[in-house]
């Protein structure tokens, strides 16, 4: 395969900066195309599994298209308004919750420091809670109530839900075809290199997007389920919260755990239920390590847990909460990448020994027969 020259190489790399200029300038109209791509490549590999057990392009993108819209209706209209509440729930108790950590707190720290201790001093926390509470706890009337009085923002909104849907359905009917167009768009020399590179980020992508979602929302309904089961009355916002922050290693389980013995403890006061709480997040565990993740993710990632974790910190200090959303998949990918500078750095004349006609070093039997007084001091020692 031939090389590209320098020019080649100068002029893709302009193609790709203003590519990438200009869609930074078009982002908040890119926004719903965005968000229906998403849900294309999402909905793609269905389709295709219908397609091939005999359903027609059109009738399967009607069938997983249905499935998609039912999905977001009752995340949008059930999960959300839940959520909500038990949020409103939590932000009336939690100057009571303060008041009890901070009673307990001081009795632990009074044995340790003395009876007189001032360390802990929380009204000022209770009062910003007391202030914004109402706030936080109508969050949706918050949001209908600020569309309602900028119609040009409103009409932005109705514009967005009728777009996603309507391109989702056409990106979803066209996507082998406009992937197909995109690959003979690219340049022969480095088409085979840059397929393999796009199928081993698409094997991740889709490994990340279907399978680690699933595997946070399974987990978000286990924990949910089971803080309801134990008498948990926040076992929805706990649960959820776990679930869908699981994709960091160890953070979900450990922030749904310490809110879960907390709540336990203020709500029932006993060591029963906050055991119950431990062996919830402890099935829950189990079912993520030995069902969930081999079955739904698998090995396909390849992302160690440190650098899962530095990639999420870093992805939020560069662009914020989208950075932190976007961190695992730009990672996995640059990790594919990785991999293939990596092979070709080991199969590269730099990094294997240069052959001998290159100026290499001669084989050691040469360099003994060309020094003289070497090969003449063991001689002694075989007699």
């Amino acid at each position: 395969m031939s090389e590209l020259s320098n020019s080649d190489r100068w002029l893709a790399l302009a193609v790709f900066a203003g590519t990438g200029w200009l869609l930074y300038l078009l982002a908040p109209v890119l926004t719903p195309f965005g968000l229906a791509a998403l849900f294309a490549y999402l909905g793609d590999p269905f389709v295709d599994w219908l397609e091939q057990r005999g359903a027609s392009r059109t009738i399967a993108v009607v069938i997983v298209f249905l499935a998609l819209t039912v999905i977001i209706a009752i995340g949008l209209l059930v999960l959300v308004p839940a959520l909500e509440k038990q949020l409103a729930q939590l932000i009336q108790r939690l100057p009571a919750m303060i008041r009890w950590l901070e009673g307990h707190a001081r009795t632990i720290l009074g044995t340790i420091v003395g009876p007189d201790t001032d360390l802990l001093n929380t009204q000022a926390l209770i009062d910003m809670v007391r202030e914004h509470g109402q706030e936080v706890g109508g969050v949706a009337a918050s949001i209908l109530t600020s569309l309602s009085r900028s119609g040009m923002v409103l009409l932005t909104v109705v514009m967005n839900l009728v777009l996603v849907p309507v391109v989702t359905f056409y990106l979803l009917r066209d996507w082998d075809v406009m992937i197909q167009r995109i690959r003979e768009l690219i340049p022969r020399t480095v088409e085979p290199t840059v397929s393999k590179l796009a199928k081993d980020s698409n094997g991740v992508l889709g490994a990340f997007l279907r399978g680690q979602l699933s595997v946070m929302v399974a987990l978000g309904v286990v924990y949910s389920i089971g803080l309801w089961a134990v008498g948990i009355e926040l076992g929805l916002l706990i649960g959820m919260v776990a679930g869908l922050i699981s994709f960091v290693p160890y953070l979900g389980s450990i922030v749904g755990v310490g809110a879960g013995v907390v709540a336990a403890m203020f709500q029932h006061q006993d060591v029963l239920h906050v055991v119950l709480v431990l062996a919830v997040f402890g099935v829950g565990q189990a079912l993520e390590g030995m069902v969930l993740t081999p079955l739904l993710v698998g090995d396909r990632i390849g992302l160690h847990p440190v650098a899962v974790i530095f990639a999420v910190l870093a992805g939020g200090q560069l662009f914020g909460f989208i950075g932190v959303l976007i961190a695992l998949p730009a990672a996995a990918v640059i990790n594919v990448l990785l991999r293939y500078a990596h092979d070709r750095y080991v199969s590269s004349r730099f990094y294997g020994d240069a052959p001998p006609e290159e100026g290499g070093a001669a084989p050691p039997d040469d360099e003994a027969s060309s020094d003289g007084g070497d090969e003449q001091e063991p001689q002694p020692e075989r007699v």
